[in-house]
């Protein structure tokens, strides 16, 4: 059950359940792990009552590079595709930006261009 998140129903179920039955069970029957119901006992809160994370969970590998090479990129050529300024950044850093490091940068790009990119062309169907 990793990965999928615990729903309000879950945990009302859960809590209902374990009036009745041990954690196991109880946890079983809202389909849940024991160790969600362990988590859930410490902390009865709802789900949809939790505020959401707003920090970043790892540290950003194009932050010294950002400013320096990638939005000047940007700024000349708005219209890059993030797999091209990959391959510069290949290039230029060999060894420090593997392949797989593409679709964060499609993401920064995607958020810089939102924010900070030119206008886009507005049109009325």
């Amino acid at each position: 059950m990793s990965g999928t998140r615990i729903t309000d129903q879950q945990v009302r179920l859960y809590m209902n359940k374990r009036k009745h039955h041990p954690q196991e069970v109880a946890a079983a029957k809202a389909g849940i792990s024991v160790r969600s119901a362990r988590r859930i006992e410490r902390d009865a809160t709802l789900p949809s009552q939790k505020p959401r994370r707003s920090w970043r969970t790892r540290p950003d590998p194009f932050a010294d590079v950002w400013d320096s090479e990638i939005v000047p990129l940007l700024r000349n050529a708005p219209h890059l595709m993030g797999i091209t300024i990959l391959r510069k950044l290949q290039e230029d850093h060999p060894e420090r930006y593997p392949d797989s490091m593409r679709r964060t940068l499609e993401r920064r790009i995607h958020q810089w261009r939102a924010l900070e990119g030119p206008s886009q062309e507005i049109f009325f169907p």
